[in-house]
């Protein structure tokens, strides 16, 4: 009898300790009373009442991500492009999420295949490409709406890859070569003429400059001569000055207008008129010398 007491006491303490839950840190438990929604567990330790209570589902209250394969589409203009898309998503009611629909992200997956399409079939090619800001606002504000009812909150969607066809992608980029092509030409030509206008700016100053030398050249040399010449005159002036401030003799005044001839006939006069006062003297000069070499 005590053997069967203590294996019951032991079968009870194996009971409670199997039965006693600890719920992680960003989870939450789901828990039924007898095939009904009970409670969801939140953190910490619970006991679950064996046989009556079980745990229907354990979720995750995270934001995780979820990243669907590339869908076809087709834009406005008949384009046919395959657009994979990364959506962000936190479960926010864990009972809304246990029991609002079967295969959550099955679901959320088809409703995001439905919206792209939904929301690229009113685009044109080109604006698909610019636009992935506005699809993608578009697309969470659709998401969050629907999947509300599931206690799923949709934080963001990402249009992760846009694929156009072959021959689009050919022709884009020869569009995108020939755009650069044409840009590298246009900077090449505003170089060149920008090159051109400084080598125009550069020659028009240096011929300026050239012009202004040239000008204070000719200021100066018509100043030195200037003032050469006005020191020519302040000598003469000066040489006249002690002259008559000397009182020279009549002699004396015909000597130097002798002195003066000789500067003017310089060997190059063929005929030279002497007045008859200089005449005179220079008669008798040789008459005196004639005098003094008899002596």
């Amino acid at each position: 009898m005590p053997e069967v007491i203590f294996i019951l006491v032991i079968l009870i303490l194996l009971v409670i300790i199997t039965n006693i839950k600890i719920v992680p840190q960003a989870n939450s438990y789901v828990v039924e009373r007898l095939g009904a929604f009970h409670s969801c567990w939140d953190v910490g330790p619970h006991f679950k009442i064996p046989f009556i209570e079980k745990i229907a589902k354990k979720v995750s209250i995270k934001e995780q991500v979820v990243d669907f394969p590339p869908q076809p589409v087709i834009t406005k203009d008949n384009v046919t492009m395959q657009i994979d898309t990364v959506v962000y998503y936190q479960i926010t009611d864990p009972k809304m999420y246990a029991y609002g629909v079967e295969h959550p992200m099955s679901a959320i997956e088809n409703l995001t295949a439905t919206t792209l399409r939904n929301i690229i079939g009113d685009l044109e090619l080109d604006e698909t490409l610019t636009s992935r800001e506005l699809v993608n606002t578009k697309m969470r504000s659709i998401l969050d709406e629907a999947t509300d009812p599931w206690g799923i909150k949709i934080n963001r969607v990402e249009l992760k890859n846009i694929l156009p066809p072959r021959e689009i992608q050919d022709a884009m980029e020869k569009q995108m070569k020939a755009e650069r092509e044409r840009r590298e030409a246009i900077l090449k030509a505003e170089g060149e003429k920008k090159s051109a206008i400084l080598v125009a700016e550069g020659e028009k100053e240096s011929k300026i400059l050239a012009a202004e030398a040239e000008k204070e050249a000719a200021i100066k040399k018509a100043e030195g001569q200037a003032e050469a010449i006005l020191k020519v005159q302040q000598a003469t002036a000066e040489g006249l000055k002690m002259l008559n401030e000397a009182a020279p003799t009549d002699a004396v005044l015909t000597l130097r207008s002798l002195e003066a001839l000789k500067d003017v006939a310089d060997g190059q006069a063929t005929k030279i008129i002497i007045p008859s006062e200089i005449q005179g003297i220079a008669g008798l000069a040789t008459s005196v010398k004639e005098i003094l070499s008899d002596k």
